[in-house]
């Protein structure tokens, strides 16, 4: 009520919603919040970045994107420095616990070993390695 503009009718439908409905009210709250602080262009383009993220599994076009050397990625980095260079953690032990428990991603695929490393082959047929810290936060690497 306080962070919106929507009609009281509108908030209390959303309030009713339960199990999967919870979605749609997140995405609504979610992009009137973001329209009121930061306008309607950005809404729209955090919403199309977050559709393509995590409906299509895509990397959206507003996600951070970071170099990393080819010379470097040649030789293998451990996972867990990356997620803590691109500030999905910030620890090496925090990163180290997130692959641990299942929660650090390489192109959408989980990874449970804690010293893997992403090389060369980790480069998908877009070009770019995908990390994410859990199912909500990501990061594009570009390898150059």
């Amino acid at each position: 009520r306080l962070f919106t503009e929507l009609p009281l009718d509108e908030i209390a439908r959303l309030e009713r919603l339960e199990n999967s409905e919870i979605n749609e009210a997140k995405i609504i709250l979610a992009n009137e919040a973001t329209t009121m602080c930061h306008g309607t262009a950005a809404a729209k383009a955090a919403a199309e970045t977050a559709r393509q993220t995590f409906q299509e599994g895509g990397a959206g076009k507003d996600l951070p994107r970071i170099d990393v050397t080819r010379a470097r990625l040649l030789d293998g980095v451990p996972l867990y420095e990356l997620l803590r260079e691109t500030g999905l953690a910030k620890s090496n032990g925090e990163a180290r616990r997130l692959i641990k428990g299942g929660g650090g991603r390489v192109n959408d695929s989980v990874v449970n070993e804690e010293l893997a490393a992403i090389t060369l082959s980790d480069v998908n047929d877009e070009g770019i390695i995908k990390l994410s810290a859990g199912r909500k936060r990501h990061v594009i690497l570009i390898p150059s």
